[in-house]
């Protein structure tokens, strides 16, 4: 399966926007759009504001992961805005998670859990057959630029075995450091969606879509033997 890549717009130049969206709408899977509460983490980032301005310039499938304590306060903002796949984590939803996929579900859009670290795979069990989407945090969450967690990519492959043996549909994303460092044993996890920030995308070059070339070919040649 060819690789699908979703930049993090929370790391993209916002003074400007438009044009670096535009340049990437031919070749984005998806737009990963992280709304964060300052309180599930001690950051503040991008809004269902940012979302229903984004749906005015791309069709481009809108990608939504909150890191907040109160999803279902933020999920009817995003569905409203114009966002495709909602995903949020099962820790702020314990008592709520299959009335929360339902509701995007319900609304026509996909829905996903986003996996911490240090939360196991087998976290997903009783749901798992309703996501579209399964998020795997390979830096812990919050804030762009950290350290790559190696062992993240175990929980990648149990998660494509708990797919191939229940014959569930979700793809596999990884959320969190994904450059030429770690593309090789990323992609040797097998795993769907690279979400792509600072250091895989937009620090190779001013010129986004030159940014998103010189991406493509880090990624072929250090996968070329995986």
């Amino acid at each position: 399966m060819q690789a699908k890549f979703s930049p993090s717009l929370m790391c993209m130049d916002l003074t400007r926007f438009r044009e670096q969206v535009e340049a990437m709408n031919s070749t984005a899977a998806f737009y990963h759009v992280d709304i964060m509460d300052g309180s599930y983490v001690k950051n503040i980032t991008l809004s269902p504001f940012f979302i229903e301005n984004l749906r005015k310039i791309t069709d481009v499938p809108i990608d939504v992961h909150l890191m907040v304590n109160h999803p279902e306060d933020i999920i009817p903002m995003c569905i409203e805005a114009g966002a495709d796949i909602i995903s949020f984590h099962p820790e702020t939803a314990n008592n709520k998670i299959f009335r929360l996929l339902t509701q995007i579900k319900d609304a026509g859009r996909r829905c996903g859990v986003v996996l911490n670290p240090a939360t196991p795979a087998e976290t997903i069990r009783e749901y798992a057959h309703l996501l579209d989407k399964v998020t795997v945090m390979s830096v812990d969450p919050g804030f762009a630029g950290q350290t790559f967690i190696p062992q993240t990519l175990n929980k990648i492959r149990q998660l494509i075995a708990m797919r191939e043996e229940h014959g569930y549909h979700y793809l596999t994303e990884i959320d969190g450091s994904c450059n030429a460092r770690t593309f090789k044993q990323i992609a040797a996890s097998g795993v769907d969606v690279f979400i792509v920030g600072t250091s895989g995308l937009f620090n190779l070059d001013d010129d986004v879509a030159q940014a998103w070339q010189k991406m493509e070919s880090i990624f072929a040649e250090e996968t070329a033997a995986a």
